[in-house]
């Protein structure tokens, strides 16, 4: 049995991961190739075509690989369903359920809410480490082990595939996100708090940690260009930082 129905046992939700520090050698970097990306899985004779590994990770039949979850991943800027600034209304639910559940004694009700809130969140956003976090907390308080395991498994894979594109430790080597919230997740999954967001380029941006790390690190540098490639052309470019799991108050970026 799995030790995360006892982890998951706060609001705060912070992230158990299998993910390490960043990588210091540059050799460890995989900076997406989006000509391979599109080839591998858009092609129907493709290992990684897009379908198919879609529905691997939604059946949860069989494990996947790091491969897998990077296809999947990045791939999903050529699908239509990719759309980074619609309203994820379902992720707000869950949220709104979480801040009444008694992480010690969730009822039932509560429970079956907050999977099937998860269920839709993910159409908008499969890859939400926040989404995935909740949905194997739920499952596992209902001793659903199967699930819970398959989520949390999820949530691993894609931070470890969002690791794999660089160091994040320079402009130059920037950890690459679908979301603006996956870059607040990863650091909240290693435990980290930050202070800001600073725009550094058209491309990247830089969020500055609340301390130091051991290692003297101050802050991670994040590729954006995907999300903003995918910008429909009426909305103004802001992001909201909202419920952060290292509780953070709502902020506003502009």
């Amino acid at each position: 049995m799995l030790i995360m129905k006892r982890i998951f046992l706060a609001f705060v939700l912070l992230f158990i991961a299998t993910t390490g520090f960043a990588q210091n050698e540059e050799s460890a970097k995989r900076i997406p190739d989006e000509e391979d990306i599109i080839r591998q899985t858009l092609s129907l004779s493709s290992p990684y075509y897009y379908t198919n590994l879609m529905l691997k990770y939604r059946n949860g039949t069989e494990p996947l690989t790091d491969d897998e979850y990077y296809y999947l991943y990045y791939g999903y800027v050529y699908q239509e369903s990719y759309r980074p600034f619609v309203e994820n209304k379902a992720l707000d639910r869950m949220l709104d359920i979480m801040a009444g559940i008694n992480p010690q004694q969730p009822t039932i009700g509560q429970l079956e809410a907050l999977i099937e809130s998860g269920i839709e969140a993910m159409e908008l956003d499969p890859f939400n480490p926040k989404v995935l976090n909740m949905l194997a907390f739920a499952y596992g308080c209902l001793d659903d082990m199967h699930r819970e395991e398959l989520y949390f498994n999820h949530l691993n894979g894609v931070l470890r595939s969002i690791e794999s594109t660089g160091t994040g430790l320079k402009e130059e080597s920037p950890w690459h996100i679908l979301m603006f919230s996956h870059a607040y997740d990863l650091l909240a999954s290693k435990g980290f708090s930050y202070t800001e967001s600073r725009i550094i380029s058209r491309t990247t941006e830089y969020i500055q940690l609340t301390r130091k790390t051991h290692d003297k690190i101050k802050g991670f540098y994040f590729d954006y260009s995907r999300v903003y490639r995918n910008k429909p052309d009426d909305v103004s470019f802001k992001r909201e930082r909202t419920w952060q799991i290292n509780n953070l108050k709502p902020r506003e970026y502009k």
